[in-house]
Order: C-alpha cells, then sequence, then structure tokens
C-alpha cells in the first residue's frame, strides 16, 4: 500500500467517477484504476462498485474513506512541519476578500509573505462576507478577510477595525445639517446600501430592526464608490462606515446618533494548525500593527 494508492481511491471516492478523478490527479484512467485494484487486493476487499456509470464505495469503501483522507492529511501535515523547520514551506494558500475592498495592509501582507515563502502558492478570492465565512468554515478558504456585525460562530477572528455608521449626502441634502441624525431621519429618505449577506449591510439591518424599522433601500451596490457616486447624483443616502466616507471628502458624512452598534472589519480562520497559515496570520497581525514587528 502507498500514498499515491490512498491518493487515487480518495479521488474516485469523492468525483465519483474514474474519468474525473483521473484528471484531477494528472494520470490516466486506467492507471488510476490499476492502482485501485492493486489497493483491494492488497486489503483483500472491493472498494468501490464499478456496476454502474456511477463509481460509489462498497461498505468497505466507505469504511476505508475515513482512514485514507486521514493517512493523507498526516503526511500533509509531516511535510508542512519539515517545511517550517527547514524554511521550505510548501503548499497552497486561499486568502478570501469581501468584494469591492481595497485594504492595503493585506496585500502588504500577501507580498511579505510570498517573499517570506514563495514556495506557499496563494489563491485570492472575493464575495460577499456571508459567503466568505460559510467558505471558512467549510475549509474551502483558509482566511478571509470580512465586514462582520459580531463574532462568527464557530471561527477565531482578529478585529482589524470598529467603527460607525454614517449617512452621506450632498452638502445641499437636508440631512448634511440635521443635528443629531437618528435612524428614523435616515430611512425616512431613499436609501443606497450593500447588498445583504454584507458585514455592513447586515450592521445597518440589525440597527434598524433594533429600533422597530424595517427600510427597503432604493438601490444596492456592492463597492463603496458605486454607492457615493450614486449618492452624490441624488438617488439616495449612502449608508457607509466611517473609514469608507473619509474617501469622498465632496460629500457630508453624518454619524447616525442611534445606530450604536459597530461596523467590524476583521480577519478570520478556522484552523490555524497548517504552518503556512499561520504564518500569513503572522504577517498580517504585522501589517495591520505595524509596531508590533517593532
Amino acid at each position: 500500500m502507498d500514498l499515491r494508492q490512498l491518493e487515487y481511491f480518495v479521488a474516485v471516492a469523492e468525483e465519483r467517477n474514474f474519468t474525473r478523478a483521473a484528471e484531477r490527479v494528472h494520470i490516466s484512467q486506467s492507471g488510476v484504476s490499476a492502482q485501485i485494484r492493486a489497493l483491494e487486493r492488497e486489503l483483500g476487499a472491493t472498494l468501490i462498485d464499478r456496476s454502474t456509470r456511477t463509481a460509489t464505495l462498497t461498505v468497505a469503501g466507505k469504511a476505508a474513506l475515513e482512514h485514507a483522507r486521514a493517512a493523507l492529511a498526516a503526511t500533509g501535515a509531516l511535510a508542512q512541519a519539515v517545511g517550517e523547520v527547514t524554511g521550505l514551506m510548501r503548499g497552497q494558500v486561499t486568502v478570501g476578500m469581501v468584494v469591492g475592498c481595497t485594504v492595503t495592509p493585506l496585500f502588504d501582507a500577501l507580498a511579505s509573505f510570498h517573499r517570506a515563502h514563495p514556495g506557499v502558492e496563494l489563491s485570492l478570492s472575493e464575495n460577499n462576507s456571508d459567503t466568505l465565512l460559510d467558505a471558512v468554515r467549510a475549509g474551502t478558504i483558509d482566511l478571509a478577510l470580512v465586514g462582520t456585525a459580531t463574532s462568527p460562530a464557530g471561527l477565531d477572528m482578529l478585529t482589524l477595525v470598529s467603527e460607525r455608521l454614517v449617512a452621506t449626502v450632498p452638502a445641499g441634502h437636508r440631512l448634511a445639517t440635521l443635528d443629531p441624525i437618528t435612524l428614523r431621519d435616515v430611512c425616512s429618505e431613499p436609501l443606497v446600501c450593500m447588498p445583504p449577506g454584507t458585514g455592513l449591510r447586515t450592521v445597518f439591518d440589525n440597527c434598524c430592526t433594533a429600533k422597530g424599522l424595517a427600510p427597503t433601500p432604493e438601490i444596492q451596490a456592492g463597492a463603496a464608490d458605486a454607492i457615493a457616486d450614486l449618492a452624490r447624483r441624488g438617488l439616495g443616502v449612502a449608508i457607509l462606515s466611517e473609514s469608507m466616507a473619509a474617501d469622498y471628502p465632496d460629500l457630508v458624512s453624518r454619524t447616525i446618533d442611534d445606530a450604536d452598534a459597530p461596523a467590524l472589519l476583521a480577519l478570520v480562520w478556522r484552523d490555524a494548525n497548517r504552518p503556512a497559515v499561520r504564518q500569513l496570520l503572522n504577517h498580517c497581525r504585522r501589517a495591520f500593527t505595524p509596531s508590533a514587528g517593532s
């Protein structure tokens, strides 16, 4: 029994098809089939039912699958641990980031990590915060920069930014001089907001619900630039965070007095035991808190 046989077995079990499994492991279908038959002969049991077009696991195959995955994971962890010690870290880290959020310290962290560990392949994926959180929980993304209203269940979190919601309007708008501005004032106007599933929208909706309000935004956009431009053109009051609004000095931004819950920008992860993930987290901490590296 060798690790290639276990890898091919797991690929067929997960793909449920010999052709797709062969494409996944980059060898011929006949090679995959031969290696799995050799594994079955060694174990003395049939693992894959080949009687239909879909490759399904036998009872023995189901019993073997968990152990095969564990053996492959242990081998990967061994290679990573040795790589960390020798400075030759290998593998892949997938990083998620909220759509339309250009966060320079994150890019600095990715660049410094790449220089320190060029053998690790970095992959960056953009999506809304709810989707990214689900992906981190599922293990398809290792580390994500998300907007959130609270600490997400089942994940570790490092808060990078905590700030209030603001209403952003052109200088001539009635809210530009109203003092104070409340959620009821804001909700009486057409609104331009982030879409559901984003951290900023979740915070806004939660604050409104707490006050018995149920606004329906006129327009939704996924990027702060688009939201600000729509507000600039008089299409609605933009709901942004303080740091987002600071990028648009031609607009007036007013803190919403009774929107008490802060909008959080945070790094989230599920498993920092992998050396590459742990090292990337260290680079992120240094990038977002420069004094920590001095």
